[in-house]
């Protein structure tokens, strides 16, 4: 009857209720005793029904029951629930920008929205093909160099080069025109993100947080090397403040290792793998190699092994759902309609963010007459 009606109308004061005259001191302290973890049991079956169970599970070791405790190698960090792979995808290459290639696993036909998540793309650019200049607004992009380097420039005077490890998570806001284009020789490669904002973020002024390769969190352990692009792990934070709450690591597994990561629950989580094989979720899992993308279930964490005789590297990301409503017009993400054509509107007859990109191209588009 508690459980149907609630706990609030369990007994908390038990001790008034023992005042049964023939029952003696030991009999009324055991029955305390009895009711007491009877309660606790009941109030963690109608909170956390999974792990009620869980605290009672045993196993046989000499004859003598011991309770389990989870396993806690690797990160050395305990999961009740680690989550599984529910969905799996291969991200094949499709041309993007001008003559350049993309592997496009979120933002395809399968998965056109994985809240927060718009869009991640592993990119290969050779000059003179690139990003040349485009517009965005309601989001944000974050470029993860993994080779060579990428020229930025945008309407506001604001460039730079973004060099292999570098980072730079760009608020487009209210509204960017800029180009991303090859700043070294040879194929640049490397990951671009976007994330959407709030409606209460969407028209903010937009800015940038860059960050060099040699100035990225880094922590080592147990054959573990973790980058902490946003979020903490192995007890290293970021620095990188995220509007939209964002965990972002770039793992490397040694051959043997075992990873434990938590992930708040309430966050959707994928695995994007970039190097070698590993197996996630779960150990009896099949191994899973570069390029595919993994979504992740419900759960309070990841738990990856590296079996292979080769290094595993991947990216963990995750992040908290925004649950509001999404219209999307290509580099334009807002929660209506209406809004997108107002921003159509504004772009057309630089309006309302665009005033600079009436008399603006980039250095490279002049170059290049793109």
């Amino acid at each position: 009857m508690w459980v149907l009606f609630g706990l609030q109308h369990f007994p908390f004061d038990l001790p008034k209720y023992f005042t049964i005259n023939n029952l003696d001191f030991t009999i009324k302290v055991s029955l305390y005793i009895f009711i007491r973890i009877l309660h606790l049991f009941l109030h963690k079956l109608v909170t956390k029904p999974k792990q009620a169970f869980k605290t009672l599970s045993w196993k046989q070791t000499d004859n003598k029951k011991e309770r389990k405790m989870p396993e806690k190698e690797g990160s050395c960090v305990g999961l009740n629930e680690p989550r599984l792979v529910v969905r799996k995808f291969l991200a094949r290459p499709q041309p993007e920008g001008v003559g350049a290639v993309v592997r496009r696993s979120i933002g395809r036909f399968e998965l056109r929205y994985f809240d927060p998540f718009l869009v991640l793309d592993e990119f290969s650019v050779t000059a003179p093909a690139g990003f040349p200049d485009h517009p965005h607004r309601g989001f944000e992009t974050v470029t993860y160099m993994l080779q060579g380097a990428v020229k930025h420039e945008d309407f506001d005077g604001h460039r730079g080069t973004i060099g292999a490890g570098d980072l730079q998570w760009m608020t487009a806001g209210r509204g960017i025109v800029h180009s991303e284009m090859p700043a070294a020789q040879g194929t640049q490669k490397g990951l671009q993100l976007w994330i959407n904002l709030s409606s209460k973020y969407k028209m903010i002024e937009p800015r940038y947080q860059e960050i060099s390769s040699k100035d990225i969190a880094e922590a080592t352990k147990d054959g573990i090397k973790v980058r902490v692009i946003a979020g903490e792990a192995l007890g290293t934070k970021s620095a990188v403040y995220t509007r939209t709450p964002t965990m972002y690591l770039d793992f490397t597994l040694e051959p043997g290792a075992h990873l434990q990561q938590p992930i708040p629950e309430s966050w959707n989580a994928f695995v994007y793998v970039l190097e070698g094989e590993g197996i996630f979720g779960r150990l009896k899992s099949s191994p899973v190699n570069a390029h595919h993308l993994l979504l992740l279930g419900s759960g309070d964490g990841l738990e990856t092994w590296n079996k292979s005789s080769k290094l595993l590297r991947f990216i963990l990301v995750g992040g908290e759902p925004l649950c509001e409503p999404l219209v999307q017009f290509g580099p334009f993400v807002m929660n209506t309609q209406e809004e997108i054509d107002r921003t159509i509107d504004d772009f057309e007859n630089y309006t309302n963010g665009f005033e600079k990109a009436r008399h603006w191209r980039s250095e490279s588009g002049l170059t290049l007459d793109f």
